[in-house]
């Protein structure tokens, strides 16, 4: 389940919980369709209108029918809704439960405005909002096998943080942080979208996150980044919103 049936390439194992939970509703569902589909078209053939026989109709027992629908809901209940509910709920524990080891994750603050995804990392003191701090547009690298911690605020309108290699996708709303969590499995260049309608520029608010090794990450932190506004212009603090 790489990628296969239409969707992008995997990149993390918790994103492929989102694939495993696609594939179960459309099993269960096509598999229900298919019995229900196929009662009908037998009855429509048997009890059809032909020569030497006319169309059969019943009214049928309003009790037998009232039985026959309530064993037949709550047979799609338990078997769909209570199935679908369950690995819903394993999934949602996965890819949004905060990460049992911390200990080398790497924290991301995100402040997107029309029509750019703006990005900062804590420089070599560890502290956001500092001289250190490097910040980057529309480009985020981190290292492989990693969890990332983010935490992004919009600074206009609505944007909504999209990775479609992950299958995960969290709102920017002005005036509120919200956080994400990942870990990715494979290097690579993956896109990040804009979920939201945000505007006129909507359609060119791409950008691209870099997964690499470790030492390579640390390289790219040590390269001058283009600085396009000063680096007090936005941010928050970490310790009473935020991991």
């Amino acid at each position: 389940m790489n990628g296969s049936w239409g969707f992008p390439e995997g990149a993390s194992a918790a994103g492929m919980e989102i694939d495993r939970l696609f594939y179960l509703a459309f099993w269960l569902t096509g598999v229900c369709f298919l019995v229900i589909a196929g009662v009908l078209i037998y009855f429509l053939i048997k009890y059809r209108a032909r020569k030497g026989h006319s169309a059969y109709y019943t009214h049928g027992s309003s009790k037998q029918a009232l039985l026959f629908t309530l064993a037949l809901a709550l047979a799609v209940f338990v078997l769909i809704d209570v199935n679908l509910a369950y690995h819903d709920h394993l999934a949602w524990e996965k890819i949004w439960s905060v990460p049992k080891d911390l200990s080398n994750a790497v924290r991301v603050e995100i402040g997107p405005k029309q029509f750019e995804w703006h990005f900062r990392l804590a420089g070599a003191d560890g502290k956001f909002k500092t001289e250190d701090d490097i910040l980057s547009v529309n480009e985020l690298h981190i290292p492989v096998h990693t969890p990332i911690i983010v935490a992004l605020s919009s600074r206009d309108v609505i944007h909504s943080f999209f990775l479609p290699n992950f299958r995960i996708k969290q709102d920017a709303v002005p005036g509120i942080v919200t956080n994400l969590y990942f870990k990715a499995d494979k290097p690579g260049t993956y896109d990040i979208a804009c979920a939201e309608h945000c505007g006129l520029g909507h359609y060119r608010m791409r950008g691209w996150l870099v997964v690499e090794s470790q030492d390579e990450f640390n390289q790219w932190l040590t390269e001058p980044l283009e600085e396009t506004e000063p680096t007090a212009e936005w941010g928050w603090e970490w310790g009473a919103r935020v991991v």
